[in-house]
């Protein structure tokens, strides 16, 4: 299961890195950063069911990463005959923990309707309506197409392969928060710049985002998780590899929130004198703070409201949680913000 992508996934609105590609080596052993991670997955390994996802699961469990921090990007066609099939394949991994999304939509992948009925958290553009979509009205359509059909079921928009900043703009203006590429690789310092959108680019809002502004779910993103009993310097080693990261959240075996690390906070008690002597070793529950949770249907406005309750974590990051109270990711309050103004 080799990876198609060419660089880390950035946030376009922050610019920070969301997730790192992912691919499983000749040996089955998972090469991954600590970071959330995106695994392409053919459309063909998927429908051949459960045995042909077992390498996948081994190799997650022997490298101690949790599904709930993968995002597999299906990529490939799916006959009519295979729906069915498709659909039972896309419930067990959703089960298993993953997070679900359709690569290469507007080419030659899953027809869009499927895509819809999929509800998937991501959906990738093909790059080459990217490439296009500068120079050509048509690439432009089908780019703003996709960018509706993922609006209207909450997935995000990836355009991948981005190498000039006209491609980023022409993706940007029809509602793309994710890409990666060449242009967005990190330079010789390591550092990633994103180029700023000029007032062209901003979306059209669309009817739905009034009032209450768009469910928490429309503004996912994936979390950072350890285990509850996690050390301190795990935690550590975690906002180390990345500055962007801006919370870790503890989680059980059934990958429910039960703590919250603040970056901001935990980096301050460990740089503290002895800090690191008193924390380091010890579990990192001792420095976290009870998850602040939402449910992902919850309206932005009303997540708005949760994040407001306590005047000390005004800017700690949401838990967004499922029905079974489950983490399916962060939410960030500068993204909550950010919607409900503009949706004023």
């Amino acid at each position: 299961m080799s990876s198609l992508l060419t660089g880390p996934v950035v946030d376009l609105d922050t610019g920070a890195v969301i997730a790192y590609p992912a691919a499983l080596d000749a040996s089955g052993r998972l090469r991954a950063a600590p970071l959330p991670m995106l695994l392409d997955l053919p459309m063909r390994v998927a429908l051949a069911g459960a045995g042909a996802m077992a390498p996948l699961h081994d190799a997650l469990r022997r490298a101690g990463r949790h599904p709930r921090e993968a995002i597999l990007l299906l990529h490939g066609p799916c006959a009519e005959s295979d729906r069915p099939v498709l659909r039972v394949v896309l419930d067990a991994l959703r089960n298993h923990g993953y997070l679900v999304g359709f690569g290469g939509a507007g080419g030659q992948s899953a027809p869009l309707d499927l895509i819809a009925d999929a509800a998937p958290y991501l959906v990738g553009l093909a790059p080459d309506v990217v490439a296009r979509a500068p120079l050509d009205h048509r690439a432009t359509a089908v780019l703003r197409a996709v960018a509706s059909l993922a609006q209207g079921v909450g997935a995000h928009v990836l355009a991948p392969g981005v190498t000039t900043e006209a491609e980023l703009a022409a993706a940007r203006a029809q509602g793309a928060r994710l890409a990666h590429g060449p242009l967005l690789a990190p330079g010789p310092d390591g550092r990633i710049r994103v180029p700023l959108p000029s007032p062209a680019e901003s979306p059209a809002e669309s009817p739905a985002m009034v009032a209450l502004g768009p469910r928490v779910q429309e503004l996912l993103m994936p979390a950072v998780t350890l285990p509850a009993a996690a050390k301190a310097e795990e935690v550590v080693a975690a906002f180390g590899h990345e500055p962007t990261i801006t919370s870790v959240i503890l989680v059980d075996e059934y990958q429910r929130p039960e703590g919250s690390l603040d970056r901001g906070r935990f980096l301050l008690s460990i740089a503290s004198r002895y800090g690191h002597a008193l924390h380091g070793s010890k579990p990192a529950r001792r420095l976290a703070d009870a998850p602040r949770t939402v449910p992902k249907t919850t309206p932005a406005v009303a997540a708005m409201r949760v994040a407001g309750r306590d005047g000390g974590r005004v800017y700690d990051d949401l838990v967004v949680t499922d029905e079974l109270n489950r983490c399916l990711g962060i939410v960030r309050v500068s993204d909550l913000i950010r919607q409900v103004t503009q949706s004023a």
